[in-house]
């Protein structure tokens, strides 16, 4: 019985997971600074010492997608054995045509100054999924949040988990900004 027990949780910690951290400080802070919108995680990386991490958020413009990220995050072979806390993606409006945009995760970060575009008379924001725990497959890109401009005055609601309402969500968007991650085995290569 110990060497079941020991096994199933030996299999729990070597499982990449994240979940929407709700009412975070993080969170609040956005809010009460009125500083923008910002998606926030708690994510938990075993064996962080020998996997990589891609943050990243993909740009479409009137169904057309950009070269190249809009920004992202990249690390490896952390020195800690677990890596464990927030990570997200921020955009602080700017009283420029500039918005700032953030993403960050524990021990590492990045920003940059975006222009996103004409303003629009509508935007929403939301998370790709609802409470409780995700895992993270190693090697698959997972979809955590999706941000929408639009013209027009009614959004529909998307099932973010849906890749053909995300695809019709690009298609039928002014701008869609996706945020995206994915945990993978480090290689010699990334070194």
């Amino acid at each position: 019985m110990f060497v079941v027990c020991a096994s199933c949780a030996n299999d729990q910690s070597e499982v990449p997971t994240i979940s929407v951290n709700a009412d975070s400080e993080y969170e609040k802070t956005f809010t009460d600074l009125n500083l923008g919108n910002i998606f926030d995680f708690n994510f938990y990386l075993p064996d962080a010492d020998q996997r990589s991490v891609t943050l990243w958020v993909e740009k479409y413009e009137d169904g057309e997608t950009a070269e190249k990220p809009l920004i992202e995050l990249f690390y490896y072979d952390s020195p800690n054995k677990v890596e464990e806390g927030n990570i997200g993606f921020g955009m602080i409006n700017t009283e420029t045509e500039d918005t700032i945009a953030y993403l960050y995760s524990p021990g590492a970060n990045v920003q940059q100054a975006i222009r996103l575009g004409e303003e629009k008379t509508g935007t929403t924001w939301d998370y790709a999924f609802g409470d409780g725990e995700v895992e993270l497959e190693l090697g698959e890109t997972k979809l955590l949040a999706a941000y929408r401009e639009t013209n027009r005055n009614a959004f529909h609601p998307m099932d973010l988990q849906d890749e053909e309402a995300v695809n019709r969500m690009i298609e039928q968007g002014d701008l869609v900004l996706l945020l995206k991650i994915k945990v993978e085995e480090s290689s010699e290569s990334a070194r």
